[in-house]
């Protein structure tokens, strides 16, 4: 069983992800970790801590000499800012550092602070911060290298900031979409335009952004209970996401308004035998089992909520009303969103490869991998 978790605060002295359940065999690239967690600190829009932080994935345990052993694997990434809130953010007891009592409306503060009956609402906002996410896409990282060797690659685009949307359609030039300061495959100027202006205005943007998983099996996922429909693993990762309201499995919310005829992919077998869809509308998950096909998953993200001209809300303790508390904060975040949408992608389709070819080792899972495979082909499928 794949399980994992994070812990740590924004501005805590790391952040901590541990895994369980990780085969022995695999080779990790930690230079590939740091990769993943620098293109998450891009992206036209973010603040400026980005300028502070360097993030690096520092493995403690369960990988030697670049191989997992198949114990638990620990990875902690040191948050550089920590030098400056030492004093606010101590573990041990002390002068009790200035409460934060003035709430910002969208975020956790209220809620949180009601829920746990914290009369601060640093104690909540600390832990709610998407800065937890790099811990995420450390451990995403990983699944993505454990993923590739069986030729699935995961990749994710901009598909619109604000009022500005792209309309490209694959296949897709992938460093293009790199090189792109919010990661998109078209209209990049009119959305680096639409983030300067609210910034100018003292606002934020949000967007969607896609992502796409190639190169999976049929069969991840089942059908027969609800916990285990693929697209329902799929849409709870990504609504756990900081600002994500909305998630999409392939045309989605454009094949809401269409009849049936227009919107179910046609089956047909290919020169092999193989059977393939005609177009990919569903986003690769059909009856909650991948169906071959890319997997598309689009996700909506709310426009950041810590504005630079803060809303009307009101003070924590005394209910009074008053402006929101203004803390450092992006303008927009949705190309880096897509990079974490990549890593809770890869870690749903790792968890779901291997509880269908699960073992102990790359070696005996390959091994179940090639053997479903090969009985998928025409001649060899046989109904029991």
């Amino acid at each position: 069983m794949f399980r994992w978790l994070t812990a740590g605060e924004s501005h805590g002295q790391a952040l901590v992800a541990l895994i369980d359940g990780m085969p022995a065999g695999f080779k990790i690239n930690i230079d590939e970790i740091n990769k993943e967690l620098r293109r998450r600190q891009g992206g036209y829009g973010r603040g400026g801590r980005q300028k502070i932080e360097r993030d690096t994935a520092h493995v403690l345990s369960g990988i030697r000499n670049g191989t997992t052993l198949g114990s638990p694997i620990s990875i902690m990434i040191r948050n550089l800012d920590w030098e400056n809130w030492q004093n606010v953010m101590r573990v041990e007891p002390g002068e009790e550092p200035k409460k934060v009592t003035r709430l910002r409306p969208g975020h956790a503060d209220m809620a949180g602070s009601l829920k746990y009956g914290h009369d601060d609402v640093r104690n909540v906002l600390e832990r709610a911060s998407a800065r937890e996410t790099a811990a995420r896409v450390a451990v995403g990282a990983i699944a993505k290298q454990c993923l590739q060797e069986f030729g699935i690659s995961i990749h994710s685009l901009t598909r619109s900031i604000g009022p500005i949307r792209s309309d490209a359609t694959p296949p897709y030039d992938w460093q293009q979409i790199e090189e792109s300061p919010v990661r998109a495959p078209s209209h990049s100027e009119e959305m680096v335009k639409a983030i300067d202006e609210a910034r100018e205005n003292g606002d934020t943007l949000g967007g969607i952004f896609e992502v796409i998983a190639e190169g999976v099996p049929v069969g991840l996922g089942s059908h027969t209970q609800w916990d285990r429909k693929l697209d329902g693993r799929i849409a709870q990762a990504f609504m756990s996401i900081q600002a994500v309201k909305g998630v999409g499995i392939g045309a989605a919310w454009e094949a809401a308004s269409l009849p049936g005829s227009q919107v179910h992919d046609v089956i047909i077998p290919d020169e092999e035998g193989n059977l393939k869809h005609a177009t990919n509308r569903a986003g690769g998950v059909e009856g909650g089992i991948s169906n071959g096909e890319p997997i598309v998953v689009q996700a909506a993200l709310k426009p950041i909520s810590t504005l630079l001209k803060p809303l009307d809300s009101a003070d924590l303790i005394t209910r009074e009303p008053m402006k929101a508390r203004y803390e450092r904060s992006d303008i927009c975040v949705v190309p880096a969103a897509g990079v974490v949408g990549e890593a809770m992608l890869a870690i749903v389709l790792w968890d779901a490869f291997l509880e269908k070819f699960g073992g102990d080792s790359l070696r005996e899972i390959r091994r179940n991998y090639e053997g479903y495979i090969e009985s998928l082909k025409l001649g060899n499928f046989a109904q029991s």
